[in-house]
């Protein structure tokens, strides 16, 4: 999968260079045609050296759902701040854990951290839990699904 990647990057450097635009544009298009490229001539080799090739729309795919849901949080926080109305109903939700590395519980934290509206505040002992404070706890089965299938899914889905 690292060769994939450095060769990815090559061939995006060489497109650059032949073009002679040094802006990041031009860098986009050189990463997505030299990925096409690689993925068509990857047609026969081992199943490892497929993997890239999966994760890649993965990671663009979860970058863009990070994007919609932190605007859509955004939105939320700042209409709660400026009508006079108090619409929250905070709460503290224990989120049971399909991720099981110290890095994917602390990816998953930072994630819902860095979204407005929610924090994570500990992790259990035995890393099966993972509590998280909510603005707008309507429905704590809801909240919790929207975890699990929104950033935990996507997220381990790139990990594993």
């Amino acid at each position: 999968m690292k060769t994939k990647f450095l060769s990815n990057i090559l061939l995006t450097l060489i497109w650059i260079f032949l073009t002679g635009e040094y802006n990041f544009n031009n860098f986009l298009f050189g990463f997505v045609l030299s990925f096409i490229i690689l993925w068509i001539l990857s047609g026969v080799e081992d199943k490892g050296s497929k993997k890239y090739f999966k994760i890649v729309p993965r990671i663009v795919s979860f970058f863009f759902f990070f994007i919609w849901e932190l605007t859509k949080a955004n939105i939320q926080v700042a209409y709660e701040v400026i009508t006079p109305n108090f619409n929250m109903e905070p709460g503290i939700v224990a989120l049971p854990l399909d991720a099981k590395t110290d890095l994917e519980i602390t990816l998953l934290a930072n994630l819902i951290t860095l979204t407005p509206g929610t924090l994570a505040l500990d992790v259990s002992t035995d890393r099966s839990v993972l509590y998280v404070h909510g603005m707008y706890v309507m429905n704590k089965k809801e909240f919790i699904a929207d975890i699990k299938q929104g950033f935990e899914k996507r997220l381990l889905e790139i990990l594993r």
